[in-house]
């Protein structure tokens, strides 16, 4: 029974690797594809961020003291991904935990069943939330959720808005990642090569509110694709190591079967001869 249960086991695991195996390559060309634009507009606002406009977009003003930070949280929402999804909630708690010992509270927006369910259990003050996502990313899933927190920083709800999710390196390897979406900071976007400033038309706010706020939605869109990626690559790794345990444990069960099956015909062969010697 036991050796007929890990067979049963065995076949699911390999119908959901051969799965992952499908979707880790069409998810891993969306994340692929959508790098160009990310690296863009990251450029783009390291541009603005060291020029000297005529305006000062609020999400390029540093504040003075941090009171409260905001956090968007990028997890799965299936399970069966290995250590994905614990490494970068771990990563996530380490931080709340320094900047509440700092004096620091925290809002967050989850994006994902597992952030979701972990912040809940956590006790976090939750503001906004986006779940079943699917396996392709959608802006419009995400945008409301994305929108409370731009809106929660431009009102001064929080003076920071840190973004957590975990960044695709291959398909053996994903690093959780920890980055500061607002204020922007030009040092952490990249310096440009020499100095460079702008016109505006038709001015600098009607520009920066619009540039900005695609610039955010575009981070937290690549920041889901590179989630959606490495969580099939993650999958697949995992449920082939499940498969491959199955297999062990079936050699091993099999192998116990077999011993005391013949322990069991050697007892029966024993007891038969001195049944006989005995008449």
């Amino acid at each position: 029974m036991k050796i007929r249960s890990v067979q049963n086991t065995r076949k699911i695991t390999k119908a959901m690797e051969m799965v992952a195996a499908s979707k880790m390559r069409r998810a891993q060309e969306r994340m692929r594809a959508a790098r160009p634009y990310s690296e863009k507009i990251r450029n783009v606002a390291a541009h603005i961020s060291h020029a000297n406009p005529e305006y000062r977009h609020p999400f390029l003003l540093t504040r003075d003291t941090v009171k409260r930070v905001g956090l968007v949280v990028i997890t799965t929402d299936k399970g069966l991904c290995g250590g994905l999804n614990t490494n970068v909630l771990r990563l996530a708690l380490n931080r709340i935990k320094e900047w509440e010992a700092e004096g620091e509270q925290f809002d967050v927006c989850c994006i994902g069943n597992k952030a979701l369910g972990f912040m809940q259990r956590l006790g976090a003050n939750l503001v906004s939330q986006a779940t079943q996502l699917g396996d392709r990313p959608q802006m419009e899933k995400l945008i409301g959720a994305i929108k409370v927190m731009l809106d929660g920083y431009s009102q001064d709800r929080f003076d920071r808005l840190m973004l957590f999710y975990t960044r695709f390196i291959n398909t053996m390897k994903q690093e959780p990642v920890c980055e500061q979406l607002l204020p922007l900071a030009g040092e952490r976007l990249g310096a440009p090569a020499g100095s460079w400033d702008y016109l505006y038309e038709p001015e600098a706010k009607a520009v920066l509110d619009h540039v900005l706020v695609r610039y955010i939605e575009a981070i937290i869109y690549q920041a889901v694709a590179e989630n959606m990626a490495s969580e099939q690559s993650a999958r697949m790794v995992a449920m082939k190591a499940a498969s491959d345990n199955a297999e062990t444990v079936i050699d091993e069960l099999t192998l116990i079967y077999n011993k005391n099956r013949q322990a069991a015909i050697t007892k029966e062969i024993a007891e038969i001869v001195g049944g006989a010697a005995a008449v």
